[in-house]
């Protein structure tokens, strides 16, 4: 057995490496959500306006609103509460949408399937879609979303990082000419959030879907911020009660709520000196991968988030890769997508050949990540790929 399978085996359960597919919740996060949860606690139902329960749910409801809309800079009464980032998505396209009347929709070809499926479902009600390629390098050229605008078009939704390779777009020069041409502009902003900046002000942002889960919060809640000035019309999807100001009805999980208010808030300290802390991580295992014979890099070097890279091994097949890093855990490209074996939609639209998209990987690093995770699962992938690669040389 090799030095680094030796280390694996004393280490327990394998090395994290999937932070793009979901974050453990932070113990700081636990607590508060713990205190939403029990008689003795806060687990009033916050649209219970008779009683003090209701009022302190209501209240700390409030109080996680106001955090998640720091994170952004955005107005407080702005922030719809979601089931997560998928349903904000879903809310942001039919909304819109239906509060138009149909028409044209602008969006990315490599964009989450929470969008992508969305506007499938748009096209056959009659919705007119221009799904804009991004580049070799995952960037999506501005002028290139510009240029696809029409006189009936809605909404253009574009993601801020993409969450497969990690590359990220410039949707400040998108927002402003949207807002230029009087169009609202949406983002999946469920990888950025919390890791880049994000100012919906600044950015000329119309609606912003974050997701908790991304973010060391609790799954099964997010939020879609939605711009009050301008306004952006919107039809409720969800019906049942006209909880969010009519745009979202259900009864309000106040527990995932903190939490997502929690991570946010936590989020925002020290956001600097994490990003550069996790980006060095990053730095420090891609310093081990481009050792190995026939690796490269997908998508730009530079324009990325801080902990993620997408990285292709010539020769060597990713799914028979994968099953040999049971002591790393890594993904071979979106976690709402791994059940199929087809090349990575995310890569063919870069462009990338599909005998290199089949042999990629998904390495990210985030907040739990050491050092010795790092050089640990670079070590691992380098001897389990040049393995894979003389059994496959002729």
């Amino acid at each position: 057995m090799s030095e680094a399978a030796v280390l694996g085996a004393g280490r327990g359960r394998a090395v994290y490496l999937d932070y793009s597919a979901t974050t453990p919740v932070d113990p700081r996060v636990a607590e508060k959500m713990n205190g939403c949860l029990s008689m003795d606690g806060e687990f009033g139902n916050p649209a219970s306006t008779t009683h003090a329960y209701g009022w302190d749910a209501a209240e700390l409801v409030e109080e996680a609103r106001v955090h998640v809309a720091a994170l952004v800079n955005a107005d407080p009464r702005a922030i719809v509460w979601t089931s997560g980032a998928t349903e904000s998505d879903n809310l942001a396209l039919k909304g819109v949408a239906e509060a138009a009347g149909g028409g044209h929709l602008v969006t990315t070809s490599y964009e989450h399937k929470a969008v992508l499926d969305t506007a499938k479902y748009l096209e056959g009600e009659g919705v007119q879609v221009t799904y804009v390629d991004p580049g070799h390098d995952g960037i999506v050229d501005p002028a290139h979303v510009v240029a696809a605008i029409q006189d009936n078009t809605f909404l253009v939704s574009v993601m801020h990082a993409n969450n497969e390779v990690g590359t990220v777009n410039d949707i400040a020069t998108i927002g402003r000419r949207c807002r230029e041409r009087g169009v609202p502009f949406h983002t999946d902003a469920a990888q950025s959030a919390g890791k880049l900046s994000l100012d919906v002000e600044r950015d000329c942002l119309d609606l912003v879907s974050i997701s908790a889960h991304k973010i060391y919060g609790p799954k099964g809640i997010g939020v879609l911020y939605v711009r009050r000035e301008p306004p952006v019309p919107i039809a409720e999807q969800i019906h049942g009660g006209g909880h969010e100001r009519g745009m979202r009805s259900g009864t309000l999980a106040t527990h995932q709520i903190v939490g997502m208010g929690e991570a946010c808030r936590l989020a925002a300290l020290g956001a600097d000196a994490e990003s550069r802390r996790v980006m060095e991580l990053r730095r420090r295992l891609w310093s081990h991968i481009q050792q190995i014979p026939g690796t490269r890099l997908n998508g730009s070097s530079e324009l990325r988030l801080p902990g993620t890279l997408s990285v292709a091994f010539d020769g060597v097949d990713g799914e028979t890769l994968l099953m040999s890093l049971d002591d790393i855990a890594v993904s071979s490209g979106s976690a709402c997508t791994s059940a199929t074996v087809e090349p990575s939609y995310v890569l063919r639209a870069m462009n990338i050949a599909d005998d290199l998209a089949a042999s990629s990987l998904r390495l990210t690093v985030g907040r739990f990540t050491t050092p010795s995770d790092v050089d640990f699962a670079g070590r691992r992938l380098a001897e389990v790929v040049g393995a894979l690669q003389h059994r496959t040389s002729p």
